[in-house]
C-alpha cells in the first residue's frame, strides 16, 4: 500500500495547514492496528488524542466523589496569630547589628585614654628623663688614677639621626 497521502498529511499537519477532515484521517490511520514502521513513531500523539477525548467526559457521580474527597481531607496546618513584634524581629536584629558595627567603628578611631600620646614620642621623653636624672657618681674604689676620666658617659638621643 502507497502511503504518500498519508506522508503528505503528516508534513502539512506539522506545518500546521491540514483542515478538521484531514485531521480526522490522520487519527482514523494511527488508530489500527498495522502501521508502516517509519510511521510508528506518529502513533502515540494521534492515539492520545483519541484517548484524551474518552476520559475529558465527567461522570454523573463527578460532584460526589469531589465532596468527599474535600470532606475527607484534614486540615493541614492551624493557622498561628503573627504580632507585629514578631513580625518586625528580623529589623530590630538588623538595627542591633548596625549599631553594634558602628559603636565598634567609633570604639576603633578614638583612643581608649584622652591623654594617649604617640608611643615613641612618649618612650624618647621617658628615655631622656632617666639620662638626666643619672648623676655621675664619683666611683670610689682604691685605683681610681687607673680609670679614665671619660668611663662615664651620656646615653646617646634616640630621636637624634646619625
Amino acid at each position: 500500500m502507497d502511503y504518500k497521502y498519508i506522508e503528505q498529511l503528516l508534513e502539512r499537519y506539522f506545518a500546521v495547514e491540514t483542515s478538521l477532515e484531514e485531521e480526522e484521517i490522520l487519527r482514523a490511520f494511527f488508530s489500527q492496528k498495522d502501521i508502516p514502521a517509519g510511521l510508528e513513531k506518529y502513533r502515540d500523539l494521534f492515539a492520545f488524542q483519541l484517548t484524551e477525548r474518552q476520559q475529558t467526559v465527567l461522570g454523573d457521580d463527578f460532584d460526589a466523589r469531589i465532596m468527599e474527597m474535600i470532606n475527607d481531607q484534614q486540615p493541614a496546618v492551624k493557622a498561628r496569630e503573627i504580632r507585629l513584634s514578631h513580625r518586625l524581629m528580623p529589623l530590630f536584629k538588623a538595627a542591633a547589628v548596625v549599631a553594634i558595627f558602628l559603636t565598634l567603628g567609633q570604639a576603633a578611631q578614638k583612643p581608649w585614654d584622652a591623654n594617649w600620646n604617640d608611643p615613641r614620642a612618649d618612650y624618647a621623653a621617658n628615655y631622656k628623663q632617666q639620662s638626666d636624672s643619672i648623676t655621675a657618681t664619683p666611683i670610689q674604689a682604691e685605683n681610681i688614677s687607673e680609670m679614665p676620666i671619660d668611663s662615664v658617659k651620656a646615653a646617646p638621643d634616640p630621636l637624634s639621626k646619625d
